[in-house]
């Protein structure tokens, strides 16, 4: 049998793992035959012979895909990994060419008997048929071609299938003449991309807002528990564990909503314009036939872009999602950042709160556990900071009526939609949901923390504060013990001035507070301080 298409990338077989459990691609070896693939078939006596306009190839006869995907896995061994790493992206490939199986059909240029075919064998690969015949590597030249003729072939030779006629006999249905009609991988392509980073924004959306909502069921937990707050790592005033909590959980839901702004703009198409955005080799009624119809498969809202020639080369709206992204990422960072800080130690750090213990955290030192998640969750960050880069460079280079770098945008964009999405759900099942606050030494922290004198001042005045706060940073002694022995207030009135409801501001006070007039505030506290027996414990010659 022979066929007439384009090609693709690298051939999936077992070499590593990708991020999902997946074998990674391998190259042809030194005598230009194909790799196995996955271990499931090798180039021997079971083949067919395809043709394209280079030549004739031998391919694997139980191969869903064909000549132009063989030449793409012996030219992109570059990867190692497959575009099904992407399942998202298989399913939308599969959204495009139903819908415009559809459309041809509607137009009055493609028969009824292949469209079902093609349309059948679409539904089968949106249910998860056939993924792993999606094989070219995420990283390849000729803007995504590579890509779409993987796409045709598979779709070509299973609707074959379907209609009796064994693989490759393209005499029946074409990949390009049939599966491709009214297309260009330079309107196939970015379409099928933009509904992929949908389908897969989406979930990360799902996770953002669990993460968020933990986070913030923290913060309840945690509302009357008093902390000693800090600006550039130094004490500061007293706030809750739970405010700081609740500020992780907001901090979070803004990203949300800055990432679902994005979907409307990837929604905007330029389903045909075919190559440069002219609709050569289109019917003028395809592309609002095709957009209608992927409408109605996608459940998305779609727009066909009012100017298809800019459209087809502008790459804007994925740097908009990049760079949504790496907003989110870095924030999150920041998080995980706060979350290492703040359980540090266990003794000899700031230890205000416990993680959950997940693993053994040394080899040689027994007992220890690290922040493990928080820490892979950093690393994940400075992952998509860097994938950001990269895109924005991509973007850059693009040349005249096409950008060629669309499939590093498309893999640096994907996979950090993933990362991200598989980062937020296991900072939130082995971290986040299992913290404990340190009750006893944040109490602890907080009686002897001058920064509680800040809430005093308004009572006493700048200069017994000032006296109070010198006093215990010396003596150690508690706050509210000094204030009450130098005789500036009642012990009843400090407990309430230093109430967590007062200390975190969720109690505002609104009427006026009269000074406590001390002729000597720092001797009355110098006094306070003899009186309760403390002392410096650097001065070995007091008391």
């Amino acid at each position: 049998m022979t066929t007439d298409s384009t090609r693709t990338d690298d051939q999936p077989g077992a070499g590593t793992d990708d991020l999902d459990g997946r074998p990674g691609e391998r190259p042809a070896d030194q005598t230009g035959e194909l790799p196995a693939g996955r271990g499931r078939r090798s180039a021997g006596p079971s083949t067919r012979t395809e043709t394209d306009s280079l030549g004739s190839r031998e391919v694997p006869a139980d191969a869903y895909w064909g000549i132009h995907t063989a030449r793409a896995l012996e030219n992109f061994p570059i990867s190692q990994r497959p575009i099904s790493v992407y399942p998202d992206l298989v399913i939308a490939l599969a959204l495009v060419k139903q819908a415009a199986a559809r459309a041809n059909v509607e137009i009055g240029v493609l028969e009824r008997h292949k469209a079902d075919a093609i349309e059948q064998a679409c539904v089968e690969i949106r249910g998860g048929a056939l993924h792993d015949e999606f094989a070219v590597g995420v990283i390849q030249g000729g803007a995504g071609t590579s890509t779409n003729m993987n796409s045709n072939e598979v779709i070509a030779n299973r609707a074959l299938e379907l209609m009796g006629h064994p693989k490759g006999d393209y005499a029946h249905l074409h990949p390009i003449d049939d599966v491709n009609r009214s297309q260009s991988t330079n309107d196939t392509y970015p379409t099928s991309v933009k509904i992929a980073m949908v389908l897969t924004l989406r979930r990360l959306l799902d996770e953002l807002d669990l993460l968020a909502t933990a986070f913030a069921t923290k913060g309840a937990e945690f509302h009357d528990v008093l902390k000693v707050g800090r600006t550039q790592l130094q004490d500061a005033v007293p706030m809750t564990l739970g405010q700081e909590f609740v500020g992780f959980a907001h901090t979070l839901g803004e990203d949300v909503q800055r990432l679902r702004d994005v979907i409307p703009l990837l929604g905007e198409i330029n389903l045909g314009a075919t190559a440069i955005g002219t609709g050569i080799t289109a019917d003028p009624q395809y592309a609002d036939a095709v957009r209608r119809h992927l409408s109605e498969l996608s459940g998305m809202e779609l727009v066909t872009a009012p100017d298809l020639i800019e459209a087809t080369s502008d790459t804007g709206v994925f740097m908009t999602l990049s760079g949504a992204l790496k907003r989110s990422a870095i924030k999150l960072s920041k998080i995980c950042n706060d979350l290492r800080l703040l359980s540090s130690g266990p003794q000899a750090g700031i230890g205000e709160i416990t993680l959950p213990p997940r693993q053994a955290g040394s080899s040689i030192m027994p007992g220890k556990v690290n922040p493990v998640i928080p820490e892979v969750v950093n690393q994940v960050a400075f992952s998509v900071a860097g994938a950001d880069v990269t895109v924005t460079m991509a973007a850059e280079a693009g040349q005249l009526q096409l950008n060629a770098f669309e499939p590093v945008i498309t893999h640096s964009v994907m996979q950090s939609l993933q990362w991200m999405t598989y980062a937020c759900r296991t900072l939130r099942v082995n971290c986040v949901d299992g913290i404990e606050a340190n009750r006893a030494r944040l109490t602890q922290q907080v009686e002897t923390n001058v920064g509680s004198v800040t809430a005093l001042t308004p009572y006493i005045g700048y200069s017994a504060a000032a006296a109070i706060a010198h006093t215990a940073l010396t003596t150690n002694a508690p706050i509210a013990r000094l204030v009450v022995a130098a005789g500036l207030m009642s012990e009843a009135q400090v407990q309430k001035v230093l109430s967590p409801a007062r200390l975190s501001g969720l109690e505002a006070v609104t009427s006026a507070i009269p000074i406590i007039d001390v002729d000597d505030p720092a001797a009355a506290v110098a006094r306070a301080a003899n009186a309760t027996g403390v002392r410096n414990p650097g001065d070995e010659t007091a008391g």
